[in-house]
């Protein structure tokens, strides 16, 4: 059986227990994949060829990214309990209040905000380093609940995993005391130090191993699946954050945490590869139907609008502001489009007696609508769990 770390006894606790210090990447003996993991590899690198070139066809790519970045944050977060929905979120960034509790959905915002300062820095030529995951942890636990958790600060202590107390603990991650030398080593990994790793495998490795470090005293999965997401986008195999690898790991939690301890107990890394690119190849695929079908809807909604004559102009106005925000505030439209409230109360009725537009707060004023179509395809997969 393949070790890849060792057992160390913490006495300067409360409780003495047993904390767990991860070898570095790569795994050593390497990864024995077999035919079949090769061909899944093969599989999983073509998927995600697939999506990233579906963007370059796109004449407007930032909608895709919007909605999938959302996605993302919003799905990641939920597997940490948060409770909000996509059409919350879309409110909430539109400054209206959602009738959830505002922490979730700052959370989720707080989500986004990293990632987008995450992919910044890369294109600014920063690399991924833990300089960098600190910057994105401070912004990801600026708010809500993770406020008082040292955020953008290694921790000072211990953590644990399932249990009451480290010693009584399903897994302790190892002494704080370790952590900077222990993602200093998986700095060196992610730049190739020593050794070349593709980027897909790299993904996977180094997603697991920042879980086993735990570096920070909150929101280390949320952080490590994002990390996923940068690695991919910084060694070009996505030209953009839209894979949501997080739908995947949500309706998978338990497999998903057993395969990450099974590397720490049995040194299976190769079982952990397997459901990592199986996750790729399916999101991808998935995502790449999903794109499909909302372009699909975009053209027939177009058509719809087009049949309208005259009246077209304005209401094809209002809806490309849909498409790029499907949540909106009349008499904001109004005021961006440079268009007169009537005019733009009358396009938006049209829209809505097509059935593209939806009112959501049964007001005589301040009304707000949706592209409840658009929205509803977005929104698959991303309920609460319960």
């Amino acid at each position: 059986m393949r070790t890849t770390g060792r057992w160390v006894t913490v006495t300067a606790a409360e409780r003495p227990h047993k904390a767990f210090l991860p070898n570095p990447l790569p795994p050593d003996p390497p990864l024995a994949l077999t035919p079949e993991d090769q061909d899944l590899l093969e599989r999983a690198n073509r998927a995600l060829g697939r999506l990233d070139g579906a963007a370059d066809l796109l004449p407007d790519p930032t909608f895709l990214t919007y909605a999938y970045v959302r996605k993302e944050a919003l799905v990641s977060s939920q597997i940490e309990g948060t409770q909000s929905s996509l059409s919350d979120l879309l409110l909430f960034e539109d400054e209206q209040v959602p009738g959830v509790p505002l922490e979730d959905v700052r959370e989720v915002s707080d989500y986004i905000a990293a990632l987008e300062h995450g992919m910044a820095r890369l294109r600014g030529g920063f690399p991924l380093s833990g300089r960098l995951i600190r910057e994105i942890h401070a912004i990801l636990l600026r708010s809500g609940r993770g406020s008082s958790k040292n955020p953008g600060e290694f921790r000072r202590g211990p953590v644990w995993l399932g249990g009451p107390s480290p010693d009584r603990a399903v897994f302790v991650p190892p002494p704080w005391q370790e952590v900077p030398d222990a993602l200093a080593a998986l700095e060196r990994f992610l730049h190739d130090e020593g050794a070349f790793t593709p980027t897909l495998l790299k993904a996977g490795l180094a997603h697991a191993q920042f879980e086993t470090i735990h570096p920070f005293n909150d929101g280390n999965g949320r952080i490590g699946r994002l990390l996923i997401t940068l690695i991919l986008c910084a060694e070009k195999a996505l030209a953009e954050p839209i894979l949501y690898l997080s739908l995947y790991l949500k309706y998978r939690r338990t497999e998903y945490y057993d395969r990450l301890q099974n590397i720490r107990t049995k040194g299976d890394w190769e079982s952990w590869i397997r459901f990592f690119l199986q996750g790729v190849l399916e999101t991808a695929e998935n995502a790449l139907e999903t794109t499909r079908r909302i372009l699909a809807l975009f053209e027939a909604d177009r058509a719809r609008i087009q049949a309208l004559g005259k009246a077209a102009s304005s209401a094809f106005a209002v809806y490309e502001r849909l498409r790029q925000r499907p949540i909106v505030r009349l008499n904001e439209l109004a005021r961006s489009l440079g268009h007169s409230f009537p005019t733009i109360s009358a396009a938006m009725a049209r829209l809505e007696s097509l059935g593209i537009a939806q009112e959501l707060t049964g007001y005589s004023r301040n009304r707000v609508f949706a592209y409840t179509p658009y929205i509803k395809i977005l929104a698959e997969g991303t309920e609460p769990l319960p």
